[in-house]
């Protein structure tokens, strides 16, 4: 781009419909806490869902005006935004979203994303530090450094993060468990009764 960097994807839409789409993702990124799209507009909808965030924590009335004028569901979620996740990130400086490259999703194979809230029910990397756990805590040379790090990360900030991890571990361990003995035998279910078979008599 002639003249600068750029300082924002225009997502070959008009300003209005830009606005419109970024506001509907944003909407849909509230109420659902992850969704997924392209990559250029996960990325633009990360900008906008961060500063509603640092809106709901300041929690004063032009913040309120500020946000209420973004979402498309202003009565379900700025109650949201003003409680349950303005006590989430109260204690963390930023970073309260995360884009995550996922396969293409449509035929066109465009660039696809995960947008999503951090330290939400559906965080994705503190569901996959969970798998990784488990895998390694059932080998010798135990927990490698890597994970470690990605414990401390998707703990940090999190309330009760530790032991969220440990009992979230437990109940994938647990799931294993049930799968091996699944396979091992006994507990495969037929759904219908195995019919006896008759000799030919000749």
């Amino acid at each position: 781009m002639a003249g600068g960097a750029l300082k924002y994807r225009h997502l070959n839409r008009s300003s209005a419909h830009r606005q419109a789409l970024l506001r509907n993702l944003v909407t849909s990124l509230f109420e659902h806490e992850s969704i997924s799209t392209t990559w250029p507009k996960a990325k633009e909808a990360q900008r906008m869902a961060e500063k509603l965030i640092t809106l709901g924590k300041k929690n004063t009335e032009a913040s309120r005006n500020r946000a209420q004028r973004i979402f498309y569901k202003p009565l379900e979620l700025m109650p949201k935004l003003f409680t349950e996740l303005r006590t989430r990130y109260l204690n963390r400086p930023g970073g309260y979203t995360r884009v995550l490259r996922i396969e293409p999703l449509k035929e066109d194979q465009a660039p696809s994303a995960i947008l999503e809230l951090v330290d939400g029910p559906r965080d994705m990397r503190f569901a996959m530090t969970a798998k990784t756990l488990v895998k390694e805590r059932a080998r010798d040379d135990g927990i490698r450094e890597l994970t470690a790090r990605n414990v401390a990360k998707v703990t940090r900030y999190r309330e009760g993060g530790l032991d969220e991890l440990e009992k979230t571990v437990r109940a994938l361990e647990s799931r294993e468990v049930d799968e091996e003995r699944r396979q091992v035998g006994g507990f495969k279910k037929r759904v219908y009764p195995v019919k006896p078979q008759h000799r030919a008599q000749g």
